[in-house]
């Protein structure tokens, strides 16, 4: 037996002392630190792209630094686990998503009235019949109700109560049906207008 394990025995020691075999092995050794150094670095920085808070990514280098080079793995897969789902950027990018979703959303006009939906060329709301714009009578284009000219030409708006008393100017007045005269009535008024005259 023993004449079988000496060889061996002398063959392996003969293998460890082999200076390639030893510069492997310390390469190897150097390679596994600095890719656990690395490997919590990586873990610091990528904690701090997505938390605000400046201890959390110390607490992550340090947990996978205190689990040693050889099980420095298992922190890996344990920090993969509970580090936050989204970075920073991530987040910001979302929320600037939404805003721009809700600028649209704003941007898109309602009835003063009912706050239904309506659209920027519309006169009036179909739902509650509120007046939305006016047709400017010069250019044609649309004016808000309110304006007291158009925007887009200069033309003043008639004011409301101008517009009535206008409207009144020009009605012809209607006499009440019981004071009509007959039309000899007024010839006969006519003529005695002329013999007083002379």
């Amino acid at each position: 037996m023993d004449a079988i394990l000496e060889p061996l025995g002398d063959f392996w020691n003969g293998f460890i002392s082999n200076p390639i075999v030893v510069a492997v092995v310390q390469l190897s050794i150097i390679y596994v630190v600095l890719l656990w150094l690395g490997t919590s670095y990586w873990a610091f920085r990528d904690m701090q792209s997505r938390t605000e808070n400046p201890i959390l990514p110390y607490f992550a280098a340090a947990l996978i630094i205190f689990f040693t080079p050889l099980l420095f793995i298992f922190a890996v897969v344990l920090y993969l686990i509970v580090r936050p789902r989204e970075s920073l950027a991530e987040v910001y990018e979302r929320s600037l998503a939404e805003e721009s979703l809700l600028a649209e959303v704003e941007k898109n006009e309602l009835c003063p009235v009912c706050r239904d939906r309506v659209d920027s060329d519309w006169l009036v709301c179909p739902n509650c019949r509120t007046r939305l714009h006016r047709v400017c009578p010069s250019c044609n284009r649309l004016a808000d109700p309110t304006w007291p000219l158009c925007a887009y030409c200069g033309r003043e708006f008639e004011r409301p109560a101008r517009a009535a008393t206008r409207a009144r100017e020009t009605q012809p007045v209607e006499e009440p049906v019981g004071m009509v005269e007959p039309a000899d009535a007024t010839a006969e008024r006519a003529r005695l207008r002329e013999v007083t005259n002379t």
